[in-house]
């Protein structure tokens, strides 16, 4: 006999990157249990990172198997049928103590002819970041290929890259095909296409442990870039108490900004799941039989089944992710 749905959370997936800090542990309160541990999956349907639910009665059960059992009622009617039994996000949170390599991700075509993959679109949401801390989207000037190339070759890439200073609540919006970095001292929530295809192409000339650089991909590389996006990739948004404020409506997600204070009452009539993540504070998801606190760092997964909720707190700062 089923057991009914309720708000679903999961165990976090830790990654050892060459890059990876503290800050995970130290403003997250991820259980780290190594040095530059750089990103924390916390919703994943990726093949070998698989999440695992943390609370109540399917603690234990991987996402997987709550989607084959489950996949109308966790996803909505549309998502069931766009992707099956396949979760269509992945949501993590990034550490860079270092800076990450310059790269850029295929889209939805060229993802699904070289890899069987989803291309991979994403967005950023800067929860801290050290004085003088950047990141990098897009080019400063006009960019083509032969230009582009031309750098390349030359090691004079950084020259041409788009870099911005960034603080708290800065948010990006990165489409397959734009180039990108994420600089030492930011820490960060991304919300992504369910993809791990990454195309790296600069990487500042480091070496591991035993003396080798990582690999790049500038072969395949330069089909996926897009040269005639336009600059709008900085998102600006409201941020009015108790409200669903837009941030990025596209294709493959929407994401809101939720600042509460108090109790809200929510109506899910969506067609789809909704993810809840805590950027700051703390705050409880109330449905008619469960209660699930949310604190910083974490997130939850609210299954398309679930229609009416409230979320109720002193204070605190969500992400609402849902696909319209």
């Amino acid at each position: 006999m089923k057991h009914s749905l309720y708000p679903l959370k999961f165990q976090p997936i830790l990654k050892e990157k060459i890059w990876g800090g503290e800050k995970l542990k130290t403003f997250l309160k991820k259980p780290l249990n190594h040095d530059n541990i750089g990103e924390s999956w916390e919703l994943s349907s990726v093949d070998g990172a698989i999440s695992i639910v943390s609370n109540g009665y399917y603690k234990g059960t991987s996402l997987n198997k709550l989607l084959k059992d489950y996949g109308k009622e966790l996803l909505g009617n549309k998502n069931h049928q766009l992707f099956g039994n396949k979760f269509p996000l992945l949501i993590k949170f990034i550490d860079a103590k270092k800076d990450l390599s310059v790269q850029l991700h295929p889209d939805d075509k060229l993802a699904k002819k070289r890899h069987d993959s989803l291309g991979k679109t994403e967005m950023w949401y800067v929860i801290q970041a050290d004085e003088g801390a950047r990141l990098m989207v897009g080019f400063n000037q006009k960019m083509d290929s032969k230009t582009y190339l031309k750098h390349l070759n030359e090691k004079t890439l950084p020259a041409i890259l788009n870099v911005d200073e960034v603080d708290h609540g800065d948010t990006y919006f990165i489409e397959a095909g734009r180039i990108h970095a994420i600089g030492g001292g930011v820490l960060l929530a991304e919300i992504q296409q369910t993809s791990d295809v990454t195309y790296r192409v600069y990487d500042w000339d480091r070496k591991d442990a035993n003396g080798n650089e990582r690999e790049l991909h500038n072969d395949i590389a330069i089909d996926a870039f897009n040269f005639e996006m336009d600059d709008d990739f900085r998102i600006s948004y409201k941020k009015a108490e108790n409200n669903s404020n837009s941030m990025v409506i596209c294709p493959y997600f929407t994401t809101n900004f939720i600042p509460v204070k108090g109790i809200i009452q929510k109506k899910n009539d969506k067609d789809s799941f909704i993810i809840y993540i805590c950027v700051d504070g703390e705050a409880e998801i109330i449905t008619y039989d469960h209660k699930e606190v949310l604190k910083t760092g974490e997130t939850v997964l609210l299954p398309a089944r679930l229609s009416t909720y409230s979320i109720n707190s002193k204070s605190a700062k969500l992400l609402e992710v849902y696909i319209d």
